[in-house]
């Protein structure tokens, strides 16, 4: 589930540090727009929520007439590598997002990374 929300996205938004988890769609819809100056309501954009145990993500999606709300919650003392840099958002790709669901950091350093070239840049 967590995957198909986030694969359809344009954008994916991680908010870092621990999130209460009490909070359900009108406050995190509230702690996005207001906290982070982002639009809940934008269909193509993804949110996603840690607890304070990194054993619970949820996933906040605005989908044509309603939102939805996954929670993924771990089991057998598993936690997720969440960024604990409070108060902040960060973009995220698709690949960082399976990093993630496979317990890793999101910041892989020996991952190969895209390389965007052009015709016009190479010498044949």
């Amino acid at each position: 589930m967590m995957r198909h929300m986030a694969a359809g996205a344009d954008r994916i938004f991680l908010v870092c540090g621990a999130t209460d988890f009490r909070k359900q769609i009108a406050g995190l819809t509230a702690m996005v727009s207001l906290q982070f100056k982002l639009d809940p309501y934008e269909e193509s954009h993804v949110f996603i929520f840690c607890n304070k145990k990194k054993d619970a993500i949820k996933v906040l999606h605005y989908d044509q007439d309603g939102f939805v709300l996954a929670t993924q919650k771990l089991l057998d003392d598993l936690e997720f590598q969440w960024p604990k840099t409070p108060s902040e958002v960060e973009e995220i790709s698709l690949q960082q997002i399976e990093w993630l669901l496979a317990g890793l950091e999101i910041e892989q350093k020996k991952a190969l990374r895209p390389i965007k070239k052009k015709a016009s840049d190479t010498c044949h």
